[in-house]
């Protein structure tokens, strides 16, 4: 297959979801539909590399997650994250739910075995994935070795249609108070306090002729430059992932105006930056062949059942005690099951499909995207490596 067949289908199917969801209002998310059409194709006539064939290998898609990364910091004051502590608590309290319910529920369906290796995917990301694959391998357990990479694989077909069904209801509920007067677009303070303008504050008397698309893709770069080199120097210490640092230093370099907010978009690279990690995502899918879902279909059904269950109920209590909506608790838990950038995805779709208003679209951005934002950055950037480091020995 050539390099622009490759792409033009795959391109094809990202538009197919687009589509779908703007059809189906958010009701089908499009992250939802593209899986689909991805493990249909690798069941059919896809090429097990046609997303490294259209371009996106795995150093492009590093890359990608650098620059969307620190991106994606600078939506984020440090007023704004401190503000989000109870998004934090909701996330690890979801957390404690999947691992409640898989130690003891799932324990007793199935086996120990079976439940350590499934909860550090069911968390987060493919680097817990890896993990516990290669744990389980090294441990004679071929079986299990799969079910960590089909997990994780799997687990975004029951959190994208229910985190869309739950964020749309609290959209629904955001807006009907916003329309009795009782609320107010969270940015617009942002705004009083920060006047807009094209440039951050470090580089207001730079002529706007040298901010180049450039310049900026530069800029992004070398704090990505300077969480990877922190992430490095504190190794031998302790790991902390380079990806969690540049959301940290995003913040950061926003703040004293290294960073102008969304430079990403500014550049206009934003679209190009999604559209290449979305594509790596979805070529995780081309493990999951049909034999190998037979082996193991019921662990792993059962596997988010119970963890969707657990996020639901322990969610729901830490939200009543912090005096979070029931649905924006659960949402923020169920990022654990996909992380960025479809929790991105999947609030800007809910938003875009709930109004045409563009003040009540930043107004429900401002309440939903930033604890969405930070939920999946606790559980899938950092929570979910850190029990996969503790889990791989129990096996």
């Amino acid at each position: 297959m050539s390099q622009m067949l490759a792409l033009t289908i795959v391109l094809a199917i990202l538009y197919i979801g687009d589509i779908v969801a703007t059809r189906t209002k958010a009701w089908i998310p499009s992250v939802f539909v593209c899986a689909v059409l991805f493990l249909v194709g690798y069941w059919t006539f896809f090429p097990k590399d046609i997303v490294s064939i259209a371009g996106i290998g795995p150093v492009v898609a590093t890359m990608l997650m650098y620059l969307l990364i620190t991106n994606m910091g600078t939506l984020l004051s440090l007023k704004e994250l401190k503000n989000q502590w109870k998004a934090i608590v909701i996330s690890l309290a979801g957390i404690v739910g999947i691992i409640a319910f898989l130690f003891t529920i799932g324990a007793m369906i199935f086996d120990l075995k079976t439940m350590i290796v499934a909860v550090p995917p069911l968390v987060g990301g493919v680097v817990a994935a890896l993990v516990m694959s290669e744990g389980a391998s090294a441990a004679g357990l071929e079986d299990l070795a799969v079910f960590a990479i089909v997990i994780y694989v799997i687990q975004g077909f029951a959190g994208y249609p229910i985190t869309s069904i739950v964020l749309k209801r609290e959209a629904k509920r955001l807006l009907k108070e916003h329309q009795q007067g009782k609320l107010h677009a969270i940015t617009q303070v942002q705004e009083e306090e920060e006047p807009a303008a094209d440039q951050p504050k470090l580089f207001r008397k730079l002529p706007a002729k040298y901010n180049t698309e450039y310049f900026k893709f530069f800029r992004i770069a070398f704090v990505g430059l300077l969480a990877y080199g922190t992430s490095t120097v504190l190794a031998p210490i302790v790991t902390v992932n380079a990806l969690v640092l540049c959301l940290v230093f995003g913040v950061l370099a926003s703040t004293i105006g290294f960073l102008e907010k969304q430079p990403l978009q500014k550049a206009n690279g934003f679209g190009f930056a999604i559209m290449g990690l979305m594509l790596f995502i979805f070529d995780g899918l081309k493990q999951a062949s049909p034999e190998m879902l037979m082996r193991i279909i019921v662990p792993l059904v059962v596997s988010i059942a119970l963890a969707v269950i657990g996020m639901y109920i322990f969610s729901f209590i830490a939200g009543k005690i912090l005096k979070v909506s029931p649905n924006l608790a659960f949402a923020v838990s169920l990022t654990a099951l996909y992380g960025f950038p479809a929790d991105y995805i999947l609030t800007n779709e809910v938003v875009k499909s709930s109004t045409t208003d563009e003040k009540e679209r930043e107004m429900l951005l401002g309440r939903m995207l930033p604890p969405m934002l930070v939920g999946g950055f606790i559980s899938v950037t950092i929570t979910s490596v850190i029990l996969a480091g503790i889990f791989v020995n129990w096996l």
